[in-house]
């Protein structure tokens, strides 16, 4: 369905410079927006779905069309939407972001909007969302809860998913990769499709969602948010795709890979740290309130250094290669520490830790030679022996590290 474009004149400057671009942009796209609904057996609610978003269109001179994505269904979803006049594409890869994306490949708009067909959101919000893109938005995102001033209807979101699980994974987007919303899973959401292109998203399933924003966050692209009201489920003879801790673990599992600081770095970190402050307590045989620290503290504290190191290790490791992948962006800081920690000053450092190791443990080796590789003086000689082992564990992981990473940040043909 294409309805035929009105402009209105705009009271604001700012709206009339976007509406001039608009005109510009019909002038060789003759669709401004491509409404995108991922469908599998919605049979139900399809329709509803698909007259709001033509009305919608359709009063507000919106020049749009509508695509079904049709993930493959069997109740008779696609003759719905063929009989509406809509355009159905088929998608065999099955899950939530293929049949979106597949959509969003036969999309000819200039922006493009995606809503679930299951008649809880309400296509006549189109308008709104495409308001904000007309300013200059690259990514325009729904927001259902309270605190960005959306609502939710009576039985509409379980009561996990709204009081802990979207709210948790909003403020995870927030923090750790500034993304300006309060709501990361609504299923509404506009954007323009050029800015999509350049996410090169990767999910096929439910973490689609999170994937766009967290990307379009790390990019630097322009987000908005609308509130949006979002309603019970219309079907009734089928329940929801969400599993709630299936889906739950996925989003999460998704957020860590995409954030090595706080999956490696930060852990490896206070692991360190701990190891550090074991050290410190144990090698003069601290007591503290009754506590006494000795040897068996040496070897907790050398393991927490060793598990964390290769935590601090593994989050550069993910770092370059998500970069590189273009999973990332390209971090200035990490391309600025790159210059002074160079292969060969990491080979040094690395030989130099397994060096101090080995000493180490000669002494210790001496110590037995001493009593004639006799009984040794336990809490003395594994003073020597747990750093350094310590030391030369982590000495060769530095050698090993140094030339695995210079291999991930070669430069790709």
């Amino acid at each position: 369905m294409i309805a035929s474009p009105t402009l209105t004149p705009s009271d604001s400057r700012a709206e009339s410079r976007y509406d001039a671009q608009l005109v510009a942009s019909l002038a060789t796209n003759p669709i401004e927006l491509s409404v995108v609904m991922p469908c599998l057996n919605e049979a139900e609610t399809l329709g509803t779905c698909i007259q709001s978003a033509q009305r919608a269109m359709s009063e507000s001179g919106i020049a749009g069309e509508i695509i079904v994505a049709d993930n493959g269904s069997t109740d008779g979803s696609r003759e719905i939407a063929t009989a509406l006049g809509v355009r159905v594409v088929p998608v065999a890869e099955r899950g939530y972001g293929a049949a979106i994306m597949g959509g969003i490949a036969a999309a000819r708009g200039t922006y493009v909007i995606m809503g679930d067909a299951d008649d809880s959101y309400d296509f006549g919000e189109i308008p709104r969302f495409v308001h904000k893109l007309r300013e200059g938005f690259d990514v325009v995102q729904g927001c259902r809860l309270e605190s960005g001033g959306g609502t939710v209807m009576p039985g509409a979101m379980p009561f996990l998913h709204r009081w802990w699980g979207n709210p948790m994974f909003s403020w995870m987007a927030q923090r750790w990769f500034h993304a300006p919303i309060h709501d990361i899973h609504c299923g509404m959401r506009g954007f323009r499709r050029d800015s999509w292109h350049r996410l090169e998203q990767r999910c096929t399933g439910m973490e689609f969602a999170s994937e766009m924003i967290v990307k379009a966050a790390l990019q630097g692209q322009k987000i908005a948010e609308v509130p949006v009201v979002l309603s019970p489920d219309g079907r009734t003879l089928r329940g929801p795709h969400l599993r709630t801790f299936r889906d739950g673990w996925r989003h999460l599992r998704f957020f860590l890979m995409f954030s090595p600081r706080w999956l490696f770095l930060v852990p490896g970190i206070v692991l360190m740290c701990l190891g550090a402050i074991g050290y410190a307590v144990a090698m003069p045989s601290l007591v503290i309130a009754g506590f006494g620290f000795d040897v068996h503290t040496l070897l907790f504290a050398s393991l927490a250094i060793i598990a964390g190191y290769q935590a601090v290790v593994f989050a550069v490791f993910t770092k370059v290669f998500a970069i590189s992948d273009g999973l990332l962006p390209v971090d200035t800081r990490l391309r600025t520490l790159s210059r002074y920690i160079t292969l060969e000053r990491g080979l040094g450092a690395g030989v130099i830790a397994a060096l101090i190791g080995g000493a180490l443990l000669l002494g210790a080796v001496l110590q037995w030679r001493a009593v004639n590789f006799g009984a040794l003086d336990v809490r003395y000689t594994m003073r020597w022996a747990i750093p350094g082992m310590m030391f030369a564990v982590v000495g060769l992981q530095t050698v090993f590290a140094s030339f695995f990473l210079s291999i991930l940040a070669m430069r790709r043909r």
